[in-house]
């Protein structure tokens, strides 16, 4: 762990990178339409900021509006993985991206959106783009994913992993690191970046690390896809389509100048009531980086987020308590969250039934019962300083008996769905990829959240 994060402060002097805050208005190269106020680059591609007008008939909000991110191509995540004395070991890059907490962060081999790949900001070439375009090597994983719901519209980004030779080499800021290493350095806050959690999620399992305690021996157990399950497969998948059909959800473009109960005044478009979010503008300045300068607009969370997973043994297997959620910007309605996903400072104001299921169970959870506990970063190319607490809780019971919208599933169920598109967030993604992490590395002392 040391000598990653020495290596990530070096590649900071060497990929040198300024943000500083600028007007909405002031965007090079970005332009409002004069009629809608959509925010839009000069190129037509990359993403634009749009409006969107939703309904939810029925629920205890049951209409609103919001800014969105619509950035409907989908880019590549891709890692490299080669096999060194037999021990896998994946090409992680040191990338900064404007909206870090504190700099560069271990990010996929490749992390390019369609516009940057091709050329659009007429920068430098992305190295080892070809490995994954035209895959060279064994496929290990390949599967199109989605991002944040609440923030983007629709965006889906294609998650790789290529087993590639011993021959190929570690270019300047990318360096080889055994896969284990990788998961253990989940643990590390703003470490390991969104775009390599998602992919890590999405790679077959890859060596038989077991944990040090019963808990850890338990959860590498339950990763055997021959382990028992509290649902078969079939049934979790009809219950998860049952509920895609019968949510009823529309969500439609809206202008950016007709959004209800946020304004734009200070160079920057905010809610009235100061939660949600902000849209900002940024400069950036970098070296190191495909294009040297640009300017463009953010979505600046208001608070830390919660991302929690409840688990529980059930006949020896260890479950996970996922909830069935809706998000106006997915492509298929419903995708499968972790049991709490919110910033709670969002429902602070409301009574305690209206705030999110077990967020209070999570909140209050005694030290003994938490066994992952770390702040991440969200994906620094389109949010400025997104961070998310993520939370492994151990339970003994079943807080929701029969809720319609919640449940278990066995550690290889989640392995099994990620083999597929748009059936766990991004969120459970990041959770399942720190999951992995806990069954390999409690049999040795890691700072910053495995306990």
């Amino acid at each position: 762990m040391t000598d990653v994060q020495e290596w990530l402060r070096e590649m900071a002097g060497h990929t040198f990178m300024s943000v500083t805050r600028l007007p909405l208005e002031e965007l090079a190269g970005w332009h409002e339409d004069p009629e809608t106020g959509n925010i839009h680059h000069r190129s037509g591609r990359f993403f634009t900021v749009e409006g969107l007008d939703v309904r939810r008939p029925g629920w205890a909000v049951e209409a609103w509006t919001q800014p969105i991110i619509n950035q409907p191509e989908a880019g590549i995540l891709g890692i490299l993985l080669k096999r060194v004395g037999g021990v896998p070991h994946l090409l992680m890059q040191a990338k900064n991206e404007p909206g870090n907490v504190d700099g560069p962060q271990l990010s996929p081999t490749v992390q390019a959106t369609r516009s940057n790949y091709t050329g659009v900001h007429r920068g430098r070439p992305v190295p080892y783009l070809d490995f994954f375009r035209e895959p060279r090597g064994r496929v290990l994983a390949d599967v199109r994913q989605s991002e944040q719901g609440a923030w983007f519209y629709r965006k889906r980004n294609r998650n790789m992993v290529v087993e590639v030779g011993e021959e190929v080499a570690a270019a300047e800021g990318f360096r080889w690191l055994p896969l284990h290493g990788v998961r253990d350095l989940l643990s590390v806050p703003d470490l390991v970046n969104m775009d390599a959690r998602t992919v890590l999620a999405c790679l077959p399992l890859q060596d038989g690390a077991v944990g040090g305690d019963e808990f850890g021996a338990m959860l590498a157990r339950s990763r055997d896809p021959r382990a028992d399950a509290a649902h078969g497969v079939h049934e979790i998948l009809s219950w998860l389509s049952g509920v895609r059909s019968t949510v009823d959800i529309q969500a439609r473009p809206l202008p950016l100048n007709r959004l209800r109960r946020w304004h734009r005044s200070g160079g920057r478009i905010s809610h009235e009531s100061g939660r949600f979010f902000d849209v900002v503008g940024v400069r950036v300045e970098a070296h190191g980086r495909e294009v040297n300068r640009w300017t463009q607009p953010m979505i600046e969370p208001v608070g830390t987020g919660l991302v929690a997973f409840l688990v529980r043994p059930i006949r020896g297997v260890l479950h996970a308590l996922v909830h069935a959620r809706v998000e106006p910007g997915y492509t298929d309605v419903v995708e499968l969250a972790p049991t709490v996903q919110c910033t709670p400072g969002n429902y602070d104001h409301l009574p305690a039934p209206a705030r999110p299921a077990l967020l209070a169970q999570v909140l209050d959870a005694p030290p003994e019962r938490i066994r992952f506990d770390t702040v991440l970063s969200e994906e620094g190319g389109r949010f400025y300083h997104a961070r998310n607490r993520y939370l492994v809780v151990e339970t003994d019971e079943d807080p929701l008996p029969g809720h319609p919208a919640f449940r278990w599933l066995a550690l290889h169920q989640l392995d099994a769905l990620l083999r597929h598109s748009y059936y766990l967030n991004v969120q459970a993604r990041s959770l399942n990829a720190c999951l992995h992490s806990l069954a390999g590395a409690l049999d040795r002392p890691v700072s910053g959240g495995v306990r």
